[in-house]
């Protein structure tokens, strides 16, 4: 029998903008922690984010996700103004329903305490909140009219009587009563866009915060000002606000790169958590649930605030918010390596799913190229360079060898490494660029077979692999095998018996060396798309190619006329690169900027 199963999935980390709050959930319990990044919605687990699931059925961006208070359901907004409601006990995640309630971008969702009602703020053709019935979507009756401009934050009071607390850009929040809900007054102690507007737990006060850098608390009942905490709170906008679960205490997270905490009694700062000196320090949300303290920087990067020790966090969790491009393993298997479009590297503990960003001056936009040998990474970016990585302090060490053109891939030799860029192919030993071969056609992908003879093989967007013999410094053209597509990408196997290419024309073709036969003389072709990439197993028995279509396909060079196909296997996502674990274990990377490892058998 032959399946496949999914042994972890590693979550993207939030998808940030500058100057735009992202919102941040959690369930009744406090176990897991709930936020979106691109057409996704990310359940992750506080104790251990390396245990995450992912929601993938929103056809665009997804930007707020809130947990009902029954913890039965999760209620998520997209940038088309539709929301879907569904259930959180399934691993399917089965529908509920799905609403359109407003014309526009949904900027926040707050469920009624009893999880019957939900409401929805954002941007609409002159309507900025909805509110309706969670199961037949029926209007609750009432107006929320009062703000002139988009509505950037909602809060429903968790205790009876029902009071409902907006924040706007017109710089003023609202105060409702009901249900029905009618409208009861505004505030304008904002001078700035009011980012966020949250009730205490047990329902007495209700704090905004606003880009003006101020929070003020009102009493929850009437919406009478109590007080502001500082003059100003911080000196730059505030993105988020979240009370402790006793709501004595207010945790606050700004563009100033500092998350205070406040006394709600007092409105003196109790801790301040200094987060860096860098643009990519601003914190754009925070959230309070239980023992964790939880805030996201612009970068992405989720802190785990400690206020016994607020100079440090207890841990950062870092990864991909962007699509990733390249993957690697190191020669154990223990450490996983990936790139991204936005120039990041980040490295795995495959073991734990653990993981830190490399360090030091990389390429500042999109990695094309990575491999692993000896004692140092190398990656190529489309500044046309070459960096390399000392995996011993995951650090660039500042070496950067140019190339002249756009690298598409690069690739290990015996001594030195291989690049394949739109118009040579270069060779790269201690460091320095030794040799440089023209070429009249764009190259696409390279491999080099290691041997003695260190024979290369490069795709091209011409439709073909051209095979070279390198001798010293100087490469020698062999032959030419001919795809019906530009080839995406080629690999040698392990015991460098075959050659596999994949091309865009949704082929598989492996070779047998040196002939440079079709293995079986067949060619295997069930994608429904470009093959983005392949990879070998250890014992070169199988191999794994990864498509624009979602799909993930097994072969077997010993069972030829089976495969294992692994559909959805990023959702909504092309498979951007593979690497075998072991014989049973395939890890694949997405342009979901989530990695995940599959056991597969035969």
């Amino acid at each position: 029998m032959y399946y496949s199963s999914t042994v972890s999935t590693w979550a993207s980390l939030p998808r940030t903008q500058r100057g735009q709050p992202i919102v941040l959930g959690v369930d009744p319990k406090g176990k897991n922690l709930l936020y979106s990044c691109g057409n996704s919605v990310i359940i992750r687990k506080l104790e251990n984010p390396a245990i995450s699931d992912v929601y993938t059925e929103h056809s665009t961006q997804v930007n707020v996700a809130q947990y009902a208070p029954s913890g039965f359901y999760i209620c998520s907004g997209d940038q088309h103004g539709k929301v879907r409601i569904w259930d959180t006990i399934n691993p399917e995640h089965i529908l509920k329903a799905e609403y359109q309630p407003l014309g526009g971008p949904i900027r926040d969702v707050c469920w009624s305490p009893d999880s019957q009602r939900i409401c929805v703020v954002g941007e609409g053709r002159g309507k900025f909140a909805h509110v309706f019935m969670m199961d037949t979507g029926a209007s609750v009756k009432g107006d929320l009219s009062g703000h002139t401009k988009a509505i950037n934050s909602v809060s429903w009071k968790p205790t009876r009587p029902f009071r409902i607390a907006t924040g706007s850009e017109d710089s003023k929040s609202a105060f409702f009563e009901g249900p029905p809900f009618s409208f009861k007054c505004t505030k304008s102690d904002h001078c700035k866009f009011v980012q966020s507007v949250r009730y205490s737990p047990n329902g007495e006060r209700f704090a905004t915060g606003g880009f003006d850098g101020k929070i003020f608390v009102y009493n929850g009942q009437n919406a009478d000002l109590e007080r502001e905490f500082g003059s100003p709170a911080h000196k730059g906008g505030i993105y988020a606000v979240s009370w402790s679960p006793d709501s004595k205490q207010l945790l606050s997270a700004s563009g100033d790169k500092t998350c205070k905490i406040w006394d709600a009694e007092s409105g003196e700062m109790v801790t301040e958590f200094p987060m860096g000196t860098e643009l990519e320090d601003q914190q754009m949300s925070c959230i309070w649930t239980g023992d964790f303290l939880i805030s996201v920087s612009l970068s992405g990067f989720i802190n785990y605030l400690d206020p016994a020790n607020p100079t440090k966090p207890k841990k950062i969790i870092k990864g991909h918010s962007k699509p990733i491009t390249r993957v690697a393993l190191n020669s154990d298997g223990s450490k996983l390596y990936t790139t991204g479009v936005d120039g990041t590297v980040t490295v795995w503990i495959v073991e734990t799913g653990d993981n830190d960003r490399i360090a030091g001056k990389g390429h500042g936009n999109q990695v094309n190229g990575l491999i692993v040998k000896d004692n140092a990474i190398y990656t190529a970016g489309i500044d046309d360079s070459v960096k390399v990585i000392d995996p011993a302090t995951n650090t660039y060490t500042g070496e950067s060898i140019s190339l002249g053109s756009q690298p598409k891939m690069i690739a290990a030799l015996k001594d030195g490494i291989i690049a394949v860029t739109t118009k040579e192919i270069c060779i790269i030993c201690d460091e320095k660029k030794v040799g440089s071969f023209p070429i009249s056609w764009d190259g696409l992908c390279v491999s080099a077979s290691c041997n003695d003879d260190n024979e290369v093989a490069v795709g091209g967007a011409d439709n073909l692999i051209h095979v070279y013999t390198l001798s010293g410094n100087t490469l020698t053209e062999k032959t030419t095998l001919e795809h019906l597509g530009p080839v995406t990408d080629v690999a040698y196997s392990p015991d460098k018996q075959y050659l596999v290419a994949c091309d865009a024309n949704r082929k598989v073709v492996v070779y047998s060396l040196p002939s440079f036969e079709k293995f079986n003389k067949i060619e295997w072709g069930f994608h429904n798309a470009r093959i983005n990439c392949i990879a070998w197993s250890p014992d070169s028995s199988m191999v794994a190619s990864g498509s624009l279509d979602t799909m993930i396909i097994i072969w077997s060079l010993k069972q030829p006329n089976k495969h294992i196909i692994i559909k959805n296997s990023h959702p909504q996502a092309q498979v951007t690169g593979l690497v075998w674990r072991n014989n049973d274990q395939v890890i694949s990377t997405g342009h979901d900027g989530i990695v995940k490892i599959w056991h597969v058998k035969f």
